[in-house]
């Protein structure tokens, strides 16, 4: 398994076609049902053509995408975040979501932070978006707290619902 990186109670891996029940349980959660959306994905069967069609597809297309956040301690599974490149966007964008019985402990702002170090150090990317649904204060909270600025509503192709959309900009280190 190709581990990313890891912080002081993480690890971020690249996704794997073993990651199927965890994509199930995943995008089933309530939040994701809420604020991400239905994505059809029940069976193994399902969960392997996201991987496939989804992450893993991402890596070879574009060197990056969502990784799978796991506790350093037992190795479970609690959460994706990383890159994502939708055509109705200029630049890739951040993701991030979490099991809810690890919501409030600090392991999104944890894993982002790091994966954004991550993204301007070896990815050389210094400019990125985010979207979240103009109701979800949690992830507007993360977004504030990774230094991302809120730039206006919009909408996403084909979506009637409005999103609120965030950019970064890397902060410039200066040589000492």
């Amino acid at each position: 398994m190709a581990e990313i990186l890891q912080t002081e109670r993480l690890i971020l891996r690249k996704l794997t076609l073993n990651d199927t029940d965890f994509i199930i349980e995943l995008v089933n959660s309530p939040g994701w049902l809420q604020y991400i959306g239905y994505r059809n994905i029940h069976t193994t069967e399902d969960a392997l053509k996201y991987l496939q069609d989804g992450p893993l597809k991402s890596y070879e297309q574009h060197g990056f995408g969502l990784l799978l956040i796991q506790l350093k301690t037992n190795k479970a599974p609690i959460g994706m975040c990383g890159l994502l490149k939708r055509d109705a966007l200029p630049l890739p964008d951040l993701g991030y979501a979490l099991l809810p019985e690890h919501e409030g402990k600090g392991y999104i702002t944890e894993a982002t932070s790091a994966y954004l170090e991550y993204v301007q150090e070896h990815l050389q990317v210094s400019k990125l978006l985010a979207i979240t649904n103009v109701d979800n204060e949690k992830s507007i909270r993360v977004l504030e707290k990774l230094h991302f600025a809120f730039e206006r509503y919009t909408n996403l192709s084909g979506d009637d619902h409005p999103v609120r959309l965030f950019s970064w900009t890397a902060p410039v280190l200066l040589a000492e």
